[in-house]
């Protein structure tokens, strides 16, 4: 038998302002697209912005149905948009901001576990990292290097 120890590494920010001015203003563009999710049984709303390799910004934000499962995350909404839109187009970054009606979120608060594997598929298929940024309503902003830091044991292509 043979041990193996995972570890992830992540660089953590106080602040929004400790960040390059286009990092920034990606996180600005998740936190507006947060504040237009539609939310109504959580009332937690995410909002998430990409920047592809040719410039584009794509945004989106969750939209919940009242059948639970048919609601979808806004790291999947913004993903499969620009998978749609441009195919060709490799995710280089990606800002998450997440906010409750209910409690103040002021840590960071990563995609969940459907949209890391989610967000793993195009790691794997543009064969280089996404850089992802995630942060609540305010405060601390973490940051990873890649979604593998994030899911160690993705479930990919290879295995089928």
């Amino acid at each position: 038998m043979k041990k193996i120890k995972i570890e992830s590494t992540l660089e953590v920010y106080d602040t929004m302002d400790e960040l390059p001015k286009e990092i920034i203003l990606l996180l600005q563009k998740a936190i507006e697209a947060r504040e237009k999710a539609y939310a109504p049984y959580s009332n937690f709303n995410v909002g998430a912005a990409l920047v592809l390799d040719n410039g584009e910004i794509i945004t989106g934000n969750n939209q919940e149905n009242a059948s639970y499962p048919s609601g979808l995350c806004a790291e999947r909404t913004a993903i499969y948009y620009a998978g749609s839109q441009f195919p060709d187009a490799k995710i280089v970054r990606m800002a998450i901001s997440a906010t409750s009606k209910n409690k103040p979120t002021l840590s960071p608060i990563p995609p969940c576990g459907a949209c890391r594997q989610a967000i793993a598929e195009y790691e794997v298929k543009q064969e280089t990292p996404i850089e992802i940024y995630f942060m609540g309503e305010s405060g601390k902003v973490a940051k990873s290097d890649s979604l593998a830091n994030l899911l160690p044991f993705v479930f990919e292509k290879s295995v089928l």
